[in-house]
């Protein structure tokens, strides 16, 4: 464990707390039976942000290798993530005008999930992905090359020795995982073709804020974006963020589209949005006031789920997610009010929650028992998850969703 004084992208010392969520386990460290009698490691958890860069991050960096090297989180298991994934390939593919000469990168590329879309466009694709067991599926299940290993500037390198540089290159829900932020985004640069795209995904600070998503703060998540300080960070290493786009996915997310420095036109979407920022991004009440409504939050959602099992209620989880994690540790919710937890993936079923070490089942359970209620942690799925779950609620299920506001539906 590495402990950060300086930012991440700047290398600023000016460092402002705005939460401390104390000390939490890995967010993703599933645990087997067998360990469920050893010492469980735990780590502070403390969110800071940059007085000169605006970039809000944790203060801890948790070696990759104990996170990423063997990963328990498959893209494909969500209907949306993939769908997410199709239109954006689609897309690219029609827009970019890409064919069988071209060349599709993505970095942390899961299980193939998006991928596939552009080789059945017959797109020639390369997949980084550093969870060994993850690439083993996108290899041998889908067909995608894909190279097992941490991407940043030294990979990025090789590569583009190697003539692999790319027309596209995605990095979805990655760029805030990584400890090496400038390494990273300069290895983008050196695998980019004149007039190519990086397309960026991330959860976006303001809605992480304006919605209470505190739940998304976990040691995976070293970084929590804004477009002020993404654009700062890109231009680091001769980059343009030339277009951006809101998305509702993940509770709320940028999409942003870079090209190499000084080559095209910026939209006036990237303008409106930093102005939109230049109200907030620098403000320390916003964030101190962010920090008040997670405790109000935690008060509703403990006093909810007591005032439920004092009346007889029995009440499950769905969602062994990482955010669910973060909620139920800092919350305090455990084996006390919850009965057990449902996931829909095959992996993470017969193993333990960190933490809390509540047994995750398959999602059928809640119709072979039907619980009362389902505290719904994966709330950004909700949608799909609820509609999945249509026969539970027609028995007379309920699901509470706990962000932004606790309800039941």
């Amino acid at each position: 464990m590495q402990h950060n004084a300086s930012c991440r992208s700047c290398g600023g010392s000016r460092l402002n707390e705005v939460i401390s969520l104390g000390k939490t386990p890995l967010a993703n460290a599933l645990l087997n039976e067998s360990q469920l009698s050893q010492p469980e490691p735990r780590w502070m958890l403390d969110l800071v942000r940059c007085l000169d860069c605006s970039l809000v991050q944790i203060t801890e960096t948790v070696p990759p290798e104990s996170m990423f090297s063997d990963y328990a989180y498959f893209s494909s298991f969500s209907d949306t993530m993939v769908s997410h994934a199709r239109t954006i390939a689609e897309r690219l593919v029609d827009q970019r005008g890409l064919e069988a000469s071209s060349q599709v990168i993505e970095i942390a590329s899961n299980d193939g999930y998006l991928l596939q879309w552009y080789a059945k466009r017959n797109v020639p694709v390369l997949g980084i992905e550093p969870a060994r067991n993850i690439a083993k599926v996108a290899i041998e299940q889908r067909a995608i090359p894909t190279i097992s290993d941490f991407f940043g500037i030294k990979l990025a390198l090789a590569l583009a020795e190697q003539g692999l540089v790319a027309d596209v290159i995605h990095a979805n829900n990655v760029l805030a995982h990584v400890p090496d932020l400038n390494g990273v985004v300069e290895g983008l640069k050196a695998l980019l073709k004149p007039g190519g795209r990086v397309v960026v995904e991330a959860p976006y600070l303001g809605d992480l804020i304006d919605h209470v998503e505190f739940d998304t703060i976990y040691h995976e998540h070293l970084c929590y974006f804004s477009l002020t300080a993404l654009v700062a960070l890109f231009a680091r290493h001769g980059l343009d963020i030339v277009d951006v786009e809101r998305l509702a996915i993940h509770g709320g997310s940028l999409r942003i589209f870079a090209a190499h420095a000084s080559t095209e036109s910026i939209s006036s979407a990237v303008g409106s949005l930093l102005k939109n920022e230049s109200t907030w991004v620098h403000c320390e009440e916003h964030h101190q006031r962010f920090a008040s409504r997670v405790e109000d939050l935690r008060q509703s959602l403990i006093e909810r789920l007591q005032d439920l099992k004092a009346a007889g209620n029995r009440i499950a989880v769905y969602g062994a997610s990482a955010k669910g994690s973060t909620l139920m540790n800092y919350f305090g919710i455990d084996a006390k009010l919850i009965d057990y937890v449902v996931d829909r993936s095959t992996v993470k079923q017969g193993r333990y929650t960190p933490g809390t070490h509540l047994k995750i089942y398959d999602p059928q359970r809640l119709l072979d028992d039907q619980p009362d209620y389902c505290l719904l942690l994966t709330w950004n799925f909700a949608e799909e998850i609820m509609l999945q779950q249509a026969s539970y609620r027609a028995n007379g299920g309920k699901f509470i969703i706990p962000v932004p506001e606790v309800r039941v539906a």
